[in-house]
C-alpha cells in the first residue's frame, strides 16, 4: 500500500449501525407503523409538521444513547495521525464520528443535532426536543425544520465533496449499500479520474463492490483499525 496524502472516507448507515443506531432499511422502513418518506420529505412535514418533529425528536433522545464504536475511533486516529488530508464525508446524520475525536466531517445529508429556520435559513445546533411553536433563537418565528436532507432534496456540500474526490488518492467506502445517490456514484467519479486506490469496506459485497479496485468485507468495528494501521505505517 503506497503513501497517502489526500483520503476521502465515505461512511454510511453500516457504520453506526454496529453502534445501535436504528437502520430503517433494514427494518421494513417503518417508524411507529409509518413509512419513513411519511416523515422524512417536504411534503410531509408540511402536511403534519407535529408528527416530523416527533420522529426527530424521538431520534435526537437517542443520540447520548448510543456510543461510538471501534470504527469511528480508527478513522479519528487516521486523520489525527495521517501526514496528510482526511476528510470524511458522511450520509449519516448522528454524530459518532465527532465523538470519536475527528473533526475533518462533512454531512451531506444533515445531522439530527442542528434546526433550520425556513424563515431567516440560519442553522442552530440544538440537542432538545422542537416543536410547531418553538421560536427561531436568530428571528423569534415558528419556523424550525430539522437540518435533514430529505428525500426529494439535494444533498449538501455537493461542490465541495466533488472538489475532494477529484483530488484525492485514497477512496474508501464504509458501510454504504452502493444503490444510494448521488454517493453510490463517488466511487465511479474517482475511478473516472483514475488517480486513485479505492476500498470498500462492508459487512457484504456493496451493489458497486466492482467498481473498487480492493474489497474488504465483515464488520467495520472489526476491519478499520488494521486497515488504518496499513496506511499509517506506510505514512
Amino acid at each position: 500500500m503506497q503513501q497517502y496524502r489526500n483520503i476521502v472516507i465515505l461512511t454510511g448507515a453500516g457504520i453506526s449501525a454496529e453502534s445501535g443506531v436504528a437502520t430503517f432499511r433494514d427494518n421494513g422502513g417503518l417508524w411507529e407503523n409509518h413509512r419513513i418518506e411519511e416523515v422524512a420529505t417536504p411534503e410531509a412535514f408540511a402536511a403534519d409538521p407535529v408528527l416530523v418533529h416527533n420522529f426527530y425528536n424521538m431520534r435526537r433522545a437517542q443520540l447520548p444513547n448510543v456510543d461510538p464504536n471501534p470504527a469511528h475511533f480508527a478513522l479519528a486516529k487516521l486523520e489525527a495521525e495521517l501526514d496528510g488530508g482526511c476528510t470524511i464525508v458522511t450520509q449519516n446524520v448522528d454524530n459518532l464520528h465527532e465523538r470519536a475525536g475527528s473533526q475533518n466531517v462533512i454531512h451531506m445529508h444533515g445531522e439530527l443535532s442542528k434546526l433550520r429556520c425556513n424563515v431567516c435559513l440560519t442553522v442552530h445546533d440544538w440537542e432538545t426536543d422542537c416543536f410547531i411553536d418553538t421560536p427561531c433563537p436568530a428571528c423569534d418565528q415558528n419556523a424550525l425544520r430539522p437540518h435533514i436532507v430529505w428525500f426529494g432534496e439535494m444533498p449538501f456540500f455537493m461542490d465541495e465533496i466533488y472538489g475532494l474526490l477529484r483530488s484525492c488518492d485514497l477512496f474508501i467506502s464504509i458501510g454504504t449499500s452502493g444503490n444510494v445517490y448521488p454517493a453510490a456514484g463517488f466511487v465511479s467519479e474517482v475511478m473516472r479520474l483514475g488517480n486513485a486506490h479505492t476500498i470498500e469496506v462492508n459487512l457484504e459485497p456493496s451493489e458497486g463492490a466492482s467498481l473498487f479496485t480492493e474489497c474488504r468485507h465483515g464488520k467495520a468495528g472489526d476491519l478499520l483499525p488494521d486497515l488504518v494501521d496499513e496506511i499509517i505505517m506506510r505514512d
